[in-house]
């Protein structure tokens, strides 16, 4: 998707946000999350396209920073993701789409946990880290965006994993996130 600096040259704040669980429906097996399988299964969630429209008038940018570790599984297609990608800018108005194509095994320095996703974006789009925060679902999107020196907003969907800790906020959806944002971290032009 577009990759653009400033046009000031000012860095910017961002809001990165994890794909599976914070934009979209998640499908649930045994307590875990998955992504969905196909553009038809794609489900915006509720507030989602609002919370970025009101992020992105206020100076942010809204950057996904999405982990697919079933693209080095075999399980889905750089194709299928892709169109995913499309289909939630289409319905969001999202720009800049960061994935990680590797598992575990891989051990690169994009899979969140690590940060790489998010240092990336920040270099290609002259972001400002240090006002910037990460809306995730997972412990590995609060401990990539801690890494990143970003502040971490945390939903807590209670999935049978390794709960997230370090968080700054226990939110609800990215709509709450959002509200809290706007609410403290108002910036100025």
């Amino acid at each position: 998707m577009g990759i653009s600096g400033s046009l000031s040259g000012i860095p910017r704040p961002a809001v990165f946000l994890d794909r599976d669980g914070v934009i979209n429906a998640v499908r649930l097996a045994d307590g875990k999350p998955y992504p969905p399988q196909s553009v038809e299964a794609v489900v915006v969630l509720d507030g989602v396209t609002q919370a970025i429209r009101l992020l992105d008038e206020a100076g942010y940018v809204c950057v996904v920073v999405t982990n697919q570790p079933d693209l080095a599984r075999g399980s889905a297609r750089n194709a299928d993701v892709e169109a995913i990608h499309v289909r939630i800018a289409d319905l969001t108005g999202l720009q800049h789409f960061y994935t990680c194509p590797h598992d575990d095994s891989d051990r690169c320095d994009c899979r969140k946990p690590l940060p790489g996703l998010l240092l990336r974006a920040a270099r290609e789009l002259d972001l400002d880290l240090d006002s910037s925060f990460m809306v995730g679902d997972r412990w590995r999107d609060v401990e990539a965006g801690k890494s990143a020196g970003v502040r971490c907003f945390y939903i807590d969907y209670g999935y049978s994993e390794r709960p997230a800790v370090g968080y700054d906020w226990v939110v609800a959806s990215l709509s709450e996130a959002a509200s809290i944002i706007l609410a403290k971290h108002q910036l100025v032009p």
